[in-house]
């Protein structure tokens, strides 16, 4: 028998009060006796086929009877039936024949019950559904999937939320229709969290989910920032399972994107769709409309229009707001035009966008003749107008209108005065904004706050600024509204005295500072860097309990940042209880404007994690700093996801992109950048030359900056800056000669950015007495300054010049940095100033709180190693503090390679091995190292190595400048045109060399001993042939000059000696660590290097 209402397990748990709405069944409904009733012969036959089919039979009530249909039972000679369907049945007849059938032995099997819940659904009848679980759980049937499925939709349709969740949760397996069913009728209740709880549990248990689930899940996310990063990964688990295309996920995708400022995202969405139906249309229009993108709006608008699909007045309202720019105007009218055929025109809000069109468009009179037109005016009608009227320059006009909404009876309230105002203040109408100030002072509207605000404000931003303080002295001073503004306008003059008198006199006239107050006076601090003040302000938030106002705090962590202070303004932000976008991003920010690059990108990963989507300004941030740190792989990333988040046309995203993908080496994807930028500025070419220019591909650089001058782009001192120094890596002086002819035409040789990249120019190109005549002509000097003439020094072999320039440096009170500290140990380390060098290393810390990096540390191990100091050197990297990069132990294995040391060189190859697989320089070393000791069968090996690992030695390559032209040599090179005399006069030279003492330094030449038998000259080193091509092309009073790009070997260096002393000639060879001045058979190294 089936369980009663009281006695079932799944009704203690639904409503009283549902339950008592619920009609109990008839009796008449189960009658015992069936009275006779003839079927036709048709019928009768059908009924013999369908033996064995019940659910045929108990759609057969509906038509003919039950009592017909027992009279064919009877006849039938089957004793088990099956039942497949019931449709259209009464429920008191459902349960009779399912009492009927339990009479007559027939089993009733799942198809049956399944059929019967559709009943219960379709009639709406709970307490049958309930009955029916009954028997399914008494039967066993509770497992079977179909059973479980229609049980949970009845349940969700009758509103047992709680039934429907427990049987949902009890089934065995779960089908998608199951999932689809819970997560669709949680939607219908707008159980958003509910949703997506359930859509997750759906994506880890269920393998195939369909469009319906993704579609329902995105609709919870409207509408709630909060889940706005589950959007984007249930958007890529859409492509995942193959239904971009879908509109049933499409539609919601587009609707997320647009209203979110997505919308290069949304129209990719849109385009995707192999089929669109109405709403896709309608918020794709509407999306374009939102965002400002009128063409856009337009063209998709008549793309539609083409398609068939009829717009709706609020689409029509959309376009017309898209087409309140001049360029559009046009498109308005015909759209229009439209309105009216449609009979839209009646519809107030299509209405307020027709005058908006017009009125903006300058057509005032065909804004005024719609406006009267409209059967019904509101509040924003008149203000509609008035606002065009204003703009336009009719301010009397606006005001008759003004007038004739108080006739109206439509009361203005000080939005609309102030609306009025605004529009005065926007196009700098200060006379008719005066006019406005008198009526409003006669009618006695001026004393609300709104007003006294907007007329405040006209007045600033009139420049009025001596009237606007006039008026701020009338006011309501308990206002601190009015307090705010001109600390904000004396704040964009830079005025910090006036600011700071107006703040304290805020303070003695009792009137309360509120959040936007400090940040007011924090930005002028930050403006003309008051720092000490700043932190005044700090205090007094912190008493007023403002620090951790969430506006206030962004603005102290923008403050401490941009003064350097970065842990001050980290412990800020770590205070927050809650973190917006603007706080965060002013962390990144900070972090990426002081080089703390890796800091930058862990906060900005932070944030997200957060579920704070970062703005443009924070992408920006995060590319600049991978862009410091050359992270193209995060880059791209950051990249992908400005694009979804639709800054990919920002151009401050776009100036970031360029920069990173130049300085990444990525040079199309440079120029691809530059060219998505619409208006590119000064910071778009100075981020393309700088970052060419950092990343090596310095002609490219200087290619771009001769292309912005003949755009007519004006250089900026940091465009020179960025050209002078391509110049430098590319030991171009006569280029950098020409940009600093240009530098002093323009009148920018005074700015010191440009003065610090000249003084590298000529310390990088050999001309060390010109970078000093630079620097020490400077008229203001900064760290950067110091730290390029310091290096210089050093590179040149001149360290003790380079130490006692820093000691100067500290006499001037200039902060050394990190920079400063490399080119100080390097001077130590090529002088051999070991006690020193590790004296000024302590000093970093101790003396100064600069937390050495891994440069520094390879520089001390360079000290050591250089003086052969080679177990010391071991025992400083195994104290270090921090992991050992690639750099320290290529330094100690160097080091090793020169002082013959196996054991030690051999556990430096062993770490570089594990760091850089595939870099060839520590093949290289580790085969010289052999090499020196002998040891031919192991040189042989890492040989063999390199060759298993597909590791190729990066080629030497020399270069001198003769008659204006750069000549390129490799080794062994024979494609020059001289080549013939170059090898002749090299062998001269060799010949006579070994007269005088030379003798070739064979071990550390890494090549085949047969294949030099067979050709000597293949393996002659780049930098012997250009100084062979040098001496023969170049006048006796010239000295050569020749670039390398590696390390110049020991056989080279010792060649070079005798060569200077033969020939009588100064040799400078700049290689890839410092320069060697080779003039009468010694080098200014001393052999130290």
């Amino acid at each position: 028998m089936p369980l009663s209402p009281s006695s079932s397990p799944l009704m203690l748990s639904a409503p009283s009060s549902l339950l008592g709405s619920l009609s109990q069944p008839s009796v008449s409904l189960f009658p015992r006796v069936i009275s006779s009733q003839k079927l036709s012969a048709s019928h009768r036959r059908l009924l013999k086929l369908l033996v064995g089919r019940a659910a045929g039979l108990i759609a057969s009530f509906s038509r003919d009877g039950h009592s017909a249909v027992c009279q064919a039972l009877e006849e039938s000679s089957d004793g088990e039936l099956e039942a497949t369907r019931v449709e259209g049945m009464p429920k008191g007849d459902a349960f009779f024949f399912l009492h009927l059938m339990e009479e007559r032995g027939v089993r009733a099997d799942c198809s049956t019950y399944a059929s019967l819940l559709d009943n219960c659904l379709n009639s709406g009848s709970l307490v049958y559904a309930k009955r029916i679980h009954g028997k399914i759980l008494k039967l066993g049937f509770d497992r079977e999937t179909r059973l479980c499925n229609r049980l949970i939709d009845a349940y969700l349709a009758f509103g047992e939320f709680v039934d429907a969740v427990s049987m949902f949760d009890d089934m065995a397996h779960r089908t998608v229709a199951s999932w689809n069913t819970m997560i669709m009728r949680f939607s219908q209740r707008k159980e958003h969290r509910q949703v997506l709880a359930l859509f997750a549990r759906m994506m880890r248990e269920c393998r195939d989910p369909n469009p319906v689930a993704f579609a329902n899940a995105l609709r919870a996310c409207n509408g709630n920032n909060r889940y706005w990063p589950l959007v984007q990964q249930i958007h890529a688990k859409i492509i995942r399972y193959g239904f971009r295309g879908d509109f049933l996920v499409g539609n919601p995708l587009i609707d997320l994107y647009a209203k979110n400022g997505y919308v290069d995202l949304a129209r990719l969405v849109f385009e995707e769709l192999y089929s669109k139906d109405n709403v896709s249309w309608v918020a794709m229009v509407s999306g374009f409309s939102q965002n400002g993108l009128g063409a856009e709006a337009l063209h998709l608008y008549s793309q539609m229009h083409r398609s068939g699909i009829v717009p709706t007045p609020y689409v029509l309202s959309s376009v017309l707001s898209a087409c309140t720019k001049t360029d559009h105007f046009e498109h308005g009218k015909q759209i229009h035009a439209q309105v009216i055929k449609q009979g839209f025109s009646s519809e107030t809000f299509v209405g307020n966008a027709l005058v908006t069109l017009y009125s903006r468009c300058g057509s005032l009179r065909m804004a005024e003749e719609i406006f009267s037109e409209m059967p019904n005016h509101d509040g924003v009608t008149y203000n509609t107008l008035i606002s065009g009227h204003a703009q336009n320059g009719n301010s009397e006009s606006a005001i008759e209108i003004f007038k004739e909404m108080q006739l109206s009876g439509f009361k203005p309230d000080s939005v609309t005065i102030a609306s009025l105002l605004t529009a005065c203040a926007s196009i700098g109408d200060i006379r008719k904004g005066k006019q406005l100030h008198s009526y409003v002072f006669k009618t006695g509207l001026s004393s609300e706050y709104i007003i006294e605000g907007s007329l405040l404000d006209l007045y600033v931003k009139c420049a009025a600024i001596e009237t606007a303080h006039e008026f701020f002295n009338t006011t309501d001073r308990e206002n601190v509204v009015l307090w705010n503004v001109m600390l904000v306008a004396y704040g964009q003059m830079g005025n910090l005295r006036k600011s700071f008198d107006l703040f304290y006199q805020m303070q003695v006239e009792g009137v309360q500072p509120n959040q936007y107050t400090y940040p007011s006076i924090l930005r002028t601090c930050t403006y003309v860097g008051a720092l000490d003040l700043g932190e005044q302000i700090h205090t007094l938030t912190i008493k007023t309990g403002f620090e951790l106002n969430v506006y206030v705090s962004s603005v102290l962590i923008d403050m401490y940042s941009k003064c350097g202070q970065l842990k001050s303004a980290r412990a800020i932000l770590e205070r927050l209880t809650e973190k917006d976008v603007v706080s965060w991003t002013a962390m990144i920010a900070g972090y990426a404007q002081h080089e703390l690059y890796v800091e930058a990108l862990r906060t900005f990963e932070e944030m997200q994690i957060h579920g704070i989507r970062p703005d443009n300004i924070g992408l920006a941030s995060a590319i600049s700093a991978c862009a410091g740190i050359k992270a193209i792989e995060q880059g791209l990333q950051i990249h992908a996801q400005a694009c979804i988040s639709g800054y990919s046309t920002d151009i401050s995203v776009g100036n970031a992109l360029i920069n990173l993908y130049a300085r990444c080496g990525r040079i199309e994807e440079a120029y691809s950048a530059l060219e998505t930028v619409e208006v590119k500025d000064e910071i778009s070419w100075n981020g393309l030359i700088s970052g060419l220019a950092q990343s090596g591909h310095c002609e490219e650089a200087l290619k771009v900056f001769l292309q912005m001058d003949r755009e007519g782009v004006k250089a900026s001192s940091f465009t020179f800056g960025s050209a002078v120094s391509a110049s430098a890596n590319m030991a171009d002086i006569k280029q950098g000669k020409q940009i600093h002819a240009r530098i002093i035409k323009t009148g920018f040789d005074s700015e010191i950015e440009v003065s610090n990249a000249l003084v590298s120019l000529y310390a990088k190109c050999g001309s060390i007495e010109d970078a000093k005549m630079g620097f020490f002509g400077m008229s203001g000097r900064n760290e950067v300054s110091w730290n390029a003439m310091i290096t210089g020094y050093s590179q040149h072999g001149c360290g003790r010049e380079a130490l006692k320039l820093f000691e100067k440096m500290k006499q001037e009170d200039l902060k050394p940095n990190g920079v400063t500290f490399i080119g100080v140990l390097a001077a130590c380390s090529h002088v051999g100033l070991v006690n020193e060098g590790l004296d000024y290393f302590k000093s970093m810390d101790a003396e100064h709180g600069i937390v050495p990096r891994p440069e520094h540390y390879a520089c001390v191990v360079d000290i050591l190693g250089r003086a052969g100091q080679l177990d010391r050197a071991r025992e400083f990297i195994e104290e270090m503090p921090i992991a050992p990069d690639a750099m320290v132990w290529r330094t100690l294995l160097s080091a090793c390679t020169v002082h013959k040391n196996m054991e030690i060189g051999e556990l430096a190859a062993q770490h570089l091995l594990e760091l850089e697989p595939h870099d060839s320089a520590t093949y290289v070393l580790l085969s010289n190292l052999y090499a020196v000791a002998g040891k031919w069968n192991q040189r042989d090996q890492v040989r063999q190595m390199m060759k298993d690992r597909r590791v190729k030695k990066e080629p030497g390559r020399s270069w001198i400048g003769v008659k204006n032209e750069v000549h390129a040599f490799f080794v062994g090179d024979r494609l020059h045109p001289l080549a013939d005399m170059i090898y002749e006069f090299l062998k001269d030279l060799n010949e006579r060399a070994v007269e005088i003492g030379y003798r070739q330094d064979r071990y550390y030449l890494l090549h085949d001993i047969e294949q030099e038998r067979k050709d000597p000259t293949a393996c002659i080193h780049s930098e012997k042939l250009a100084v062979a091509f040098g001496l023969l092309s170049l006048s006796p009073e010239v000295p050569l000059q020749v670039f390398k790009n590696l390390r110049v070997c020991n056989d080279c260096h010792i060649w070079m000696k005798y060569v200077s002393r033969i020939s009588g000639r100064a040799i400078i060879l700049r290689d890839a660590y410092r320069f060697h001045h080779f003039e009468g058979g010694n080098c200014s190294c001393a052999d130290y290097w």
